[in-house]
């Protein structure tokens, strides 16, 4: 029976791109009242219909005619992991075993007829018995998911790729051309494959950022005794624990306890942020070595990490320019293809009287010269070539729209912590007062933050070290939390912590409290050394801008970049000094990943094409909305890397402009191999259509335009 169904959401086993949700909307479209009634999120391999008079099952069966699969969705469930090893890894196989057919074929034609005959059989002499076997066997696998697509798109008289390749590969066997039919089935098997593993890809980057929320809360109850449950089991207003070294599992706001939160992984910040009672803390941040009791604010499905996973998926299913091109020449291609090879088979025989047979063999000639061979291998070996050359030069692209991507952008944004800066607080400055010396600063300092696993304190140790001081034990130790340390050192005790601990200790004399403001609004972060009797002196620490940032931004400038921007969720005098450091245009700080979103999409409205450089998962949504996203490998967290379009695995930012003029070279070569293509193409369908051109010509052109292009898109390799 017919039900009203508001809303229901598929899984569809085999969406990975628009091709795909073009042969739905002709299939299911009509069942469910129309096109607008289906929504389709390709990140997540999820159809949304719409609309009344239809069943779950209804919509099952049509999807299943498109050879395609789908399942109700659950929430929660995993997109990556299709059940039965067939579904996980069919077109793995199918081209595989397409690939693989091919070339036995071709050595089977080879080893009977000679190697020169399996390239050059004319139509009127079948190739061996084995070889035609094994190259069809080949055709089938290649086209074995295509074909149901085919079958829409003919059932709907919308032809598009799958059909003109389905009505090549026929054209070419009907003709005795079956190394030909074989070689197209197996690269277009090949290039839907890579379309599908490129999606994959997107697909583990979001299951990456949910797996920084813990999969336990310790949820309080009202008589104080503790549970771990799964976080969408705490009810907003409900208290969890956060222990030493855990990661919050919700948002909140502190209720009890204080320690230094890391919340590098939202909001980007270099140092971690001080937090007592009132303050509010993400999920998915990293508590420090304080127990905090918090109050939840926002179900698990509302924490500002889901919200940043969402936004990842709903900036990567926005389509790229690029991809819009080739879906619009796609459009008018293929239809005129097919249309063109039809005339010529019917218009000489019906309006002059012709015979059928010349014309029908040129009919067959022109779908072998039209069928984009040459096409398909052009742009892939270019790219292939130039991601190999890129992978040399330390940059990893993700695929051919990536690498093209760059030669476009005008605008470039950064992030401070990790991109433009290294990443890590170092010591900048020491200030010795009351007549101590440096290296007495240091020793005391060094002592006590031996023991703790604070960054400050690992980079003061260190620090101490490359100085050659002697670093003394330190007795009666203890943490003060949320304030700093205390302990003796060589006998008499000394105390380090913050600016406000200072304040609060009532040692602070109106000259240091000017001294430790302006080294703030620097940027800087400073640790106080004292004793009972007087402050010692003072420590400042930042985190340094990269040695290349500043060179590597003006370089930007000089190969066309009309607009550098810093985007942090650091403080402002922070990034104002750093990016006063790198000269950058512009910048703005202290922003959330959805403010980071938010200046990304002015920018793409006002230079179009623009690329965002970060390294944390605060960055990713930034990232995905971006024109093409660029993460910094070496110091960039996995689900930065996942999501990234780009990624510079050396985190050298000189290679920023040395991927724009390779990206434009790269661009260069696409367009010389398609231009020469679609000529080689024109040339013989005008011989074709003028009675001078014959299928051994048709094929060597063919091949041979394979073969120029071929070669010159392996010149990107010399790329340097």
């Amino acid at each position: 029976m017919a039900t009203n169904n508001p809303a229901l959401q598929f899984t569809i086993r085999g969406l990975d791109c628009a091709e795909e949700v073009a042969v739905l909307k002709r299939e299911v479209g009509p069942l469910v009242g129309g096109e607008d009634n289906l929504g389709f999120d390709v990140l997540n391999g999820r159809m949304t219909v719409s609309g009344t008079g239809f069943t779950a099952d209804q919509v099952r069966d049509a999807v299943a005619r498109t050879g395609m699969s789908a399942d109700l969705w659950v929430e929660g469930e995993s997109p990556l992991h299709p059940p039965g090893y067939w579904e996980r890894n069919r077109r793995t196989i199918l081209t595989a075993a397409s690939g693989g057919s091919l070339l036995a074929g071709i050595a089977t034609h080879a080893a009977v007829n000679g190697l020169l005959a399996a390239f050059t059989e004319d139509s009127t002499s079948w190739p061996p018995v084995g070889a035609v076997a094994c190259y069809a066997l080949g055709i089938a696998a290649g086209v074995w998911t295509v074909l149901p697509k085919a079958w829409v798109a003919a059932k709907h008289l919308a032809p598009d790729m799958n059909l003109l390749m389905v009505v090549a590969v026929c054209g070419a066997v009907a003709i005795n051309q079956w190394a030909e039919a074989a070689t197209v089935a197996f690269l277009f098997s090949l290039s839907l494959a890579l379309e599908a593993w490129s999606v994959g890809r997107a697909r583990r980057a979001v299951a990456a950022l949910m797996n920084l929320a813990p999969p336990t809360a310790r949820f309080v109850h009202p008589d104080g005794r503790e549970e771990a449950v799964a976080p969408d089991k705490v009810p907003v207003g409900a208290k969890f624990r956060v222990r030493p070294g855990d990661r919050v599992p919700l948002d909140g706001r502190v209720v009890e306890g204080s320690g230094g939160v890391d919340q590098s992984p939202i909001t980007g910040e270099s140092v971690p942020v001080l937090k007592s009672a009132g303050d509010g803390v993400y999920a998915g941040t990293i508590n420090g070595d304080g127990l905090l009791t918090v109050e939840s604010t926002k179900p698990a499905s509302d924490t500002t990490l889901a919200r940043i996973t969402r936004m990842v998926g709903e900036a990567q299913s926005r389509r790229s320019p690029s991809e819009q091109w080739v879906e619009k020449f796609a459009r008018y291609y293929t239809p005129a293809v097919m249309f063109l090879a039809a005339a010529v088979l019917a218009l000489p025989p019906l309006a002059f009287g012709e015979p059928w047979g010349p014309w029908l063999y040129s009919s067959l000639v022109l779908l072998v010269i039209a069928c984009p061979c040459a096409l398909v291998i052009s742009t892939p070996v270019s790219i292939v070539a130039a991601l190999s050359s890129a992978a040399r030069n330390g940059v990893l692209v993700k695929g051919g729209v990536h690498i093209e991507t760059p030669a476009r952008l005008k605008a470039v944004a950064m992030d401070k912590t990790g991109t433009l800066t290294e990443g890590k607080p170092a010591v900048v400055e020491l200030v010795p007062l009351n007549d101590h010396t440096e290296t007495e600063l240091l020793e005391r300092v060094a002592a006590l933050e031996a023991h703790s696993t604070h960054p400050l304190a690992h980079a003061i140790v260190e620090y101490a070290k490359t100085r050659g001081v002697s670093i003394p034990p330190a007795d009666d130790f203890r943490i003060l939390p949320g304030k700093g340390a205390v302990g003796r050192v060589r006998g008499t005790e000394y105390w380090v912590g913050s600016h406000r601990y200072l304040e609060a200790r009532g040692q602070e004399t109106p000259e240091v409290h000017d001294r430790l403001e302006a080294m703030s609004r620097a940027g800087r972060t400073v640790v106080v050394v004292g004793n009972d009797r007087h402050v010692c002196g003072f420590i400042a620490l930042a985190d340094r801008v990269r040695p290349e940032a500043k060179l590597a931004v003006a370089h930007l400038r000089a190969v066309g970049i009309e607009h550098v921007v810093m985007l942090t969720g650091d403080n402002r005098g922070t990034a104002a000094a750093v990016a006063a450091e790198a000269g950058v245009d512009e910048v703005h700080a202290e922003l959330l990943p959805a403010d980071k979103v938010a200046k990304i999409e002015e920018l793409v409205a006002r230079y179009k094409s623009v690329a965002m450089v970060g390294d944390g998962v605060n960055d990713a949504p930034a990232m995905a909305r971006a024109t093409v996203g660029i993460a910094m490998g070496a110091a960039g967290t996995d689900a930065a890397i996942e999501t990234a379009d780009i990624a510079l695995m050396s985190d050298d930012l000189s290679k920023l402009p040395w991927l724009v003029r390779h990206s434009r070279r790269t661009l260069a070569v696409i367009r010389q191999n398609v231009v020469f293509s679609l000529g080689v193409k024109a040339v013989f369908v005008a011989l074709t259509l003028a009675g001078h051109s014959s299928m051994w010509a048709a094929v060597a052109a063919d091949s041979g335009a394979s073969l120029l292009v071929v070669f010159n898109g392996l010149r990107l390799l010399r790329t340097r």
